[in-house]
């Protein structure tokens, strides 16, 4: 049986990581049965101190898009089953995009905005005793904040920070079109990543401007809808 690590609901989502959503969604587009561990131990013990990671067997998988490779090497399945070159192309920029360029948007309006952190984040630290609670999560916000900084994003004000994440949402809006999934009626790969990302920014729990953003268009609203009720509704596989 597969083990998948991950921090488990918040802001209204099914898991409050965009990259470990995407591991759930890899897992169940593979057929393959697993549970997950939403424990602060397993936590703990995550390689390269993140999330997600999976057990396969003794065998210890960490990172998303590695995660993915270990599926299609160990089980043969193929995401992009159907898909021409320029559409893997084009699925690999789309999720280098959700997950090097809006993770960070997204990370931002989490973790920085006091309300937000609250909300959702916070949430991760109940497990710390609570006398060393406010010092731990000052700690990690001061590293994410430094992470922005560095990364080039947190340089920006608001302003820039939401045109950015609007540019991101439009450019998967536009892709989409009214296809139901980014490459036709059944979801691949790309959809793992992208669906996730989306989800996360039409998060319910938190106020951010990239959730005007997305819900402001109808086709990446209905999106994140569909991928939620195709892979977390009851029942779902």
């Amino acid at each position: 049986m597969i083990t998948l690590y991950g921090f488990g609901p918040a802001v209204g989502l099914p898991e409050f990581s965009p990259f470990v959503t995407k591991a759930h969604i890899l897992l169940k587009m593979a057929g393959l049965p697993y549970e997950a561990d939403t424990t602060f131990e397993g936590f703990r013990k995550a390689p390269k101190a993140k999330l997600p990671y999976i057990r396969d067997d003794g065998e210890v998988v960490s990172d998303s898009t590695f995660i993915r490779f270990h599926i299609e090497k160990k089980y043969g399945f193929d995401f992009d089953r159907g898909l021409t070159p320029p559409e893997k192309a084009m699925g690999w920029a789309l999720e280098r995009m959700c997950e090097e360029h809006l993770y960070w948007l997204i990370l931002d309006a989490r973790w920085l905005d006091d309300a937000n952190f609250r909300a959702g984040a916070a949430k991760i630290f109940e497990p710390v005793p609570a006398p060393v609670r406010p010092l731990i999560e000052r700690y990690v916000r001061r590293i994410f904040r430094r992470a922005l900084h560095l990364q080039g994003l947190g340089r920006h004000d608001a302003a820039a920070k939401r045109e950015l994440g609007s540019r991101d949402l439009r450019a998967i809006s536009d892709i989409l079109a009214d296809r139901p999934f980014l490459f036709g009626d059944e979801p691949r790969g790309a959809d793992a990543s992208v669906g996730a990302f989306v989800m996360g920014a039409l998060a319910k729990g938190v106020a951010t401007p990239l959730r005007d953003a997305a819900e402001s268009r109808p086709n990446l609203a209905a999106y994140g809808e569909r991928v939620t009720k195709r892979y977390f509704s009851a029942g779902a596989t």
